[in-house]
């Protein structure tokens, strides 16, 4: 008698096929396709929810801005301390848009990863990602850091929007003040209008200065930082005074062409590499499974144990931080007794990693 209902069996294609194996069950490379397709539709859709997110800050800033000038010129007293306070709330929104901003600037990254060297990759010739693509995503996946700085993030907020905010609520103050009750008829007029309480005019002005002085200042010097593109930024780099202004604080210049390790999309900064040394009495066994699985190399140095004075087997092995789980468990496998050092490398060179001749180019 045959059972009706069998148990079902565990996918496993060919070893050529599998791409991903856990608990028995294998992934093949269409459902590897399939898993990066919806990991990428969770992502745009993650990126789309804080890029509205940054839209309702602008939107908050705009609106108190229009119901403070609204207020003041419908007023007929002289409430040029509303533009004040006005102006505090919307450099609050503008750093809470700016900390929304480096939360999709993550999301957005992991995109473009996908876009550059995934789906790119399949459209031309070699048809094959970038070698460090699944690194850098690997990466950004289990150890999640905000690609850019709090600085760069409130730079291109201001530019974007915030500028035109400022100048907006500096004029109205200036016409409020000009303006009420009647129009000044000297600049002695206007400087006296321009006092609040016991706070003199000139200070007034003067404070009003150095506050949208420093913010324009500060858009400027961070618009040459690129330290990651997920949206379209405009290139500057064909202003001449922008672009000589750049050259000279030494930020990088938009308008042209980077670097192949800086393209549009990819990670700007370097892989975090370790050095692992592991201590075992079977270097061979970890050897070899270091090589077939993970496809790297080491070095095997021959030490001394200090109470024993037995001689032990040392091997030295440079791996990128998301390699790190697997590394240990194969020592796990083949050596439950050994022991391991994993330290973080400063720069490898060669070999698997970044060329010598791309870090003599840059250090240039």
């Amino acid at each position: 008698m045959t059972d009706s209902n069998p148990a079902p069996e565990k996918n496993t294609p060919p070893p050529d096929e599998s791409v991903w194996s856990y608990r028995g069950y294998h992934l093949r490379s269409s459902e590897f396709t399939t898993a990066m397709v919806h990991f990428h539709r969770a992502e745009i859709s993650r990126s789309n929810t804080w890029r509205m997110r940054l839209d309702n800050t602008t939107n908050w800033a705009v609106i108190t801005t229009g119901a403070v000038i609204s207020f003041a010129f419908a007023s007929p007293q002289n409430h040029s301390g509303v533009f004040i306070l006005n102006s505090l709330l919307v450099m609050i929104f503008l750093w809470i848009e700016a900390r929304r901003y480096r939360y999709y600037e993550l999301w957005s990254l992991r995109t473009r990863l996908m876009e550059t060297d995934f789906f790119a990759a399949m459209l031309v010739p070699p048809f094959t990602p970038q070698p460090e693509w699944a690194e850098k995503l690997s990466e950004s996946l289990l150890r999640p850091e905000f690609p850019i700085s709090m600085w760069e993030a409130l730079g291109r907020r201001f530019r974007r929007n915030y500028f035109w905010i400022f100048q907006v609520l500096s004029l109205s103050w200036a016409f409020k003040v000009y303006l009420h009750p009647v129009p000044a008829p000297t600049w002695a007029d206007f400087v006296s209008r321009a006092a609040l309480g016991n706070i003199s005019g000139w200070t007034m002005i003067t404070i009003g200065l150095v506050f949208n002085g420093l913010l324009t200042l500060a858009g400027v010097l961070t618009a040459g930082l690129t330290r990651t593109s997920g949206e379209v930024l405009p290139k500057f780099g064909d202003v001449p005074v922008l672009k000589a202004l750049w050259h000279a604080i030494g930020t990088n210049r938009r308008g042209e062409e980077s670097a192949p390790s800086q393209k549009c999309g990819q990670a700007s900064r370097r892989r975090r590499t370790i050095l692992a040394l592991v201590v075992t009495d079977n270097p061979q066994a970890v050897s070899k499974r270091i090589i077939q699985e993970m496809n790297r190399s080491g070095t095997l140095l021959r030490g001394q144990g200090i109470n024993t004075q037995s001689d032990r087997d040392v091997l030295l092995v440079a791996l990128t931080v998301s390699e790190a789980a697997h590394l240990k468990d194969i020592v796990r496998t083949e050596d439950p007794q050994a022991f391991v050092i994993v330290v973080p490398a400063q720069e490898l060179l060669g070999r698997g990693f970044q060329p010598l001749k791309e870090n003599k180019e840059v250090n240039k």
